[in-house]
């Protein structure tokens, strides 16, 4: 998906993965499901906190919707376990450490953080259909408004 804006309305790549809970991930078992993958730069700092917590108060129109979810990270399990504990995540978070669905969803971005130039998660949500296709991405993401956005275009989905 490196060349991100034409992998839209096609079928997004397969991907197994670490996750939070007992299940093993790979997304193509979700199919007949609309998936959410929102991708976060650190567990515990204040933005992927507020993301993650509007994400889990609006859990339940979600689910209304037919729709799951996923944080994903370059996070350990283990960090994640506890991010998730700590603020009662109804969601799995999928563990990313050697960043292969990062660069799978072209994701990794140069950033500058305190004045120094270094390489992280650029904030991005992507929606994949209930057909495995890649129907929506927002990347660069601000926080605020943006889960609501989110829900609003997955209830608008047929």
């Amino acid at each position: 998906m490196a060349d991100s804006p034409s992998a839209l309305n096609k079928i997004a790549p397969d991907f197994s993965a670490l996750i939070t809970g007992t299940q093993p991930f790979t997304l193509s078992s979700y199919l007949g499901k609309k998936v959410i993958l929102f991708f976060y730069p650190k567990d515990n700092t204040p933005g992927c906190t507020a993301e993650s917590m509007r994400f889990r108060d609006l859990y339940p129109e979600f689910e209304q919707a037919n729709t799951v979810i996923f944080g994903i990270s370059r996070d350990s399990l283990r960090s994640h376990e506890g991010f998730k504990a700590k603020l009662g995540m109804p969601f799995e978070l999928i563990s990313d450490p050697d960043e292969a669905v990062c660069l799978l969803f072209d994701v990794m971005k140069m950033k500058s953080m305190y004045g120094k130039t270094v390489r992280g998660v650029e904030r991005s949500t992507f929606v994949i259909d209930a057909s495995g296709t890649l129907v929506k991405e927002w990347r660069g993401v601000k926080v605020p408004g943006h889960v609501d956005a989110v829900l609003e275009f997955v209830k608008a989905l047929a």
